[in-house]
Order: C-alpha cells, then structure tokens, then sequence
C-alpha cells in the first residue's frame, strides 16, 4: 500500500517549531500504518531523542540556535531516524516517503540521515550546522 501523509496535522507540528514566538524546538513524524503522523512535538530536544529507539523510524524537525557571541540565529535539520531493528525493506521504503515529508517541511539549512544515537547529539547536529552555514566569527575567541 502507498505511504500517505496526514498534511494538515504534520503541516501544524511544522509551523509550531519555525514559529518564533513558540518554545517548540521539535517536531516528529512517524508511521502509523501506511500513514506519516505527528509523533509529538516539544521545547525539551531530550523528549525527541527518546522516540528514535532501536525499533523506530521516523522524520524530525529540529530548530538548533547557532550564533556567536554576537548574533544568535535559528537554524532548522531535517532528521531521517532509522532504528537498528528496522527491516531492509522498510530502510529502503523511508527514502522514498522522505519526499512527503518534505512537502511539508521545506526550509531547513541540514538534513541528516542517523542510525547511530551518538549522531543525535544536540552539540554533533549544533557543530554541523555550524559547518554548513558557512564563515564561523566565533572561531576568533578561539
């Protein structure tokens, strides 16, 4: 059967992370059945962690404040999140669903794509934006 999306719900999760009068730092999306949801949404980048188990796949949208000592900015990733358990069948299915997921989440700087837990830390993520966004000014306190 053909992966769907609930639109207007994955739409409204979206809109709560890019809003900068929101404290909502994350947004998930995971499957239920063939049908991409909303898996929750907070300000706590923990809570978001705690959904991509070993047995998990699931989309996130994460807003990351990256800056110096003399601007600070939001930047947004896309987070694709394969758990160890998940079948081959359903790692090469997500490639493909990605691309609703993104008709809905449009701007973000970085995507990343992470099956390994330690690639989910907020510094790791924090530092690759940092890279991707291009000049780093910070590097002079260094």
């Amino acid at each position: 059967m053909a992966t769907r999306i609930d639109k207007e719900a994955c739409r409204d999760a979206y809109n709560l992370v890019r809003d900068d009068n929101s404290d909502i730092s994350w947004a998930a999306f995971k499957y239920d059945g063939s049908t991409i949801v909303p898996a929750g949404h907070g300000p706590d980048y923990e809570e978001f962690k705690s959904l991509c188990t070993d047995d998990d796949r699931l989309f996130g949208f994460v807003r990351i404040t990256t800056g110096d000592a003399m601007s600070k900015r939001a930047k947004f990733t896309l987070i694709t999140w394969i758990g160890e358990n998940i079948s081959g069948l359903q790692r090469a299915k997500i490639s493909t669903d990605k691309t609703l997921v993104k008709d809905i989440v449009q701007n973000f700087a970085k995507e990343f794509m992470i099956s390994d837990p330690r690639e989910l830390e907020e510094d790791y993520l924090r530092n690759e934006l940092k890279k991707a966004g291009g000049a780093n000014y910070d590097a002079q306190a260094e």
